[in-house]
């Protein structure tokens, strides 16, 4: 693995700031300063260290964000609009964190946020099948056939969609409430669904992720998971342990 990325999987620095500090000469690895941001390092084996201190990993943490409608799920925007981000340190987060995934700016809900990349990576690798649950509104009534060709597949902008399961709550000419459950995470995948059957989705909000509930939390709160938490909702393999780079981690 390159050592700029492994120092960012880590969580110990952004990509960015560890190639600046590789570039600089106050990077180490074995004693021996590297200058090469994609010199290959073994994570496990590596004695990593940044100013002469080895390169330890934060302490653990994971937290769940009600993310409010109108919110960018990114580091930053262009156009000046508040991030998820921004709600994290105005709540007094100050140490570097990572979105599990995107909500885009209109959906609202559950969005995780840790600082331990290689559990972002873990919980959002489509082969892991992560069920995300969402509550969603359409225009018109959703027809029978069109709730079943959901979980059958549609053709959208040229690649196959399907949601795991739909189930309608509330059915009338002008709307309908669904409980659309994922377990891919593709771009604006339940706007894509009901679009490709003829229904506009103007509200959707995530209410779960895995085994986590986003429940009463408020808009813009954040509550924090610890990691036994997680373990009831996600299951054994969880990636949670790691240690200082040059320790060797484990699965869990």
């Amino acid at each position: 693995m390159a050592l700029e990325r492994a120092l960012s999987k880590l969580g110990v620095l952004s990509r960015a700031e560890a190639r600046r500090r590789i570039l600089e000469g106050r990077v180490t690895v074995a004693g021996r300063v590297v200058r090469d941001p994609y010199a290959p390092v073994v994570p496990e084996r590596a004695a990593i260290a940044i100013d002469g201190e080895p390169a330890a990993a934060p302490a653990f943490r994971c937290l769940m964000l009600h993310k409010p409608h109108g919110v960018v799920t990114s580091a930053s925007d262009p156009e000046g609009r508040q991030t998820v981000f921004d709600l994290a340190r105005a709540a007094g987060e100050t140490g570097r964190l990572v979105a599990v995934g995107r909500i885009d700016l209109a959906t609202t809900g559950l969005l995780l946020l840790t600082n331990h990349t290689r559990l972002a990576d873990w919980l959002t690798d489509p082969a892991r099948a992560v069920p995300r649950t969402y509550l969603a509104t359409v225009r018109g009534e959703l027809t029978e056939p069109e709730r079943a060709a959901l979980e059958a597949g549609v053709e959208s902008d040229g690649e196959r969609l399907a949601a795991h399961a739909v189930a309608v709550r509330k059915r009338s000419r002008r709307e309908t409430h669904l409980v659309v459950v994922l377990e891919e995470g593709r771009n604006r995948e339940v706007r894509r669904l009901c679009a490709a059957v003829g229904h506009e989705v103007t509200r959707l909000k995530r209410v779960a992720f895995g085994g986590l509930e986003l429940g009463d939390l408020p808009p813009g709160a954040l509550r924090e998971i610890p990691a036994d938490e997680l373990r009831r909702a996600f299951g054994p393999g969880l990636p949670l342990d790691r240690g200082p780079v040059g320790a060797r981690s484990s699965e869990q």
